[in-house]
């Protein structure tokens, strides 16, 4: 029988390729921060429901990232990602969803998420690195967002453009579940 293969540094290539830290990863697969790093180091072995999030997380298939990873695959012209492939971070009490939309290789530079806010909820977001703006637009009304430099309403169709270095949130006050798109251009 051959030996398994070493998962760890395959995940940690992978994971390095799309500009992601432990701690995105983290967010994006369900996998604690200190799991990931004992897989990458080989000192952990990780079970099947393990690898498929971490497979979902990078975008990748299970087969190929059990097989070694793979690069991109230029040859396809039109490459379409299933929406159960799609990434997702949520807040711990459902007050929010982001859908990650961007590919991973673009994590860092330029980022983009479908956004969902519950009825009178908001995302609450610590600053980003300095220079970073976020452009979103909202798809329903009932949006505004807030910064430590000034609060704007923002109108279905409209588009807020705002310093994301900065505390910043977007705020739901409608009765009713608010959806935008939000890109998020890094310096």
């Amino acid at each position: 029988m051959p030996d398994a293969p070493d998962i760890g540094p395959i995940i940690q290539r992978e994971r390095k390729a799309r500009r992601l830290t432990l701690e995105h990863l983290s967010q994006l697969s369900g996998v604690s921060r200190s799991m990931l790093s004992q897989i990458e180091r080989g000192e952990s072995n990780p079970t099947l429901a393990v690898l498929w999030g971490l497979s979902q997380a990078l975008k990748m298939d299970l087969g190929d990232l059990i097989d070694g990873g793979v690069a991109p695959n230029r040859s396809t012209p039109i490459e379409i990602i299933p929406v159960a492939h799609t990434p997702e971070i949520k807040s711990p009490d459902g007050d929010w969803l982001l859908r990650i939309l961007s590919p991973p290789a673009m994590a860092g530079r330029v980022e983009w998420y479908e956004v969902e806010i519950a009825p009178g909820m908001k995302l609450a977001s610590a600053p980003h690195a300095s220079g970073t703006i976020e452009h979103l637009t909202a798809h329903t009304p009932g949006l505004s967002v807030k910064t430590s430099l000034g609060e704007r309403v923002v109108r279905s169709g409209e588009t807020a453009r705002y310093r994301a270095d900065v505390d910043h949130e977007i705020a739901n006050a409608s009765k009713h579940p608010a959806r935008a798109l939000m890109v998020v251009v890094y310096e």
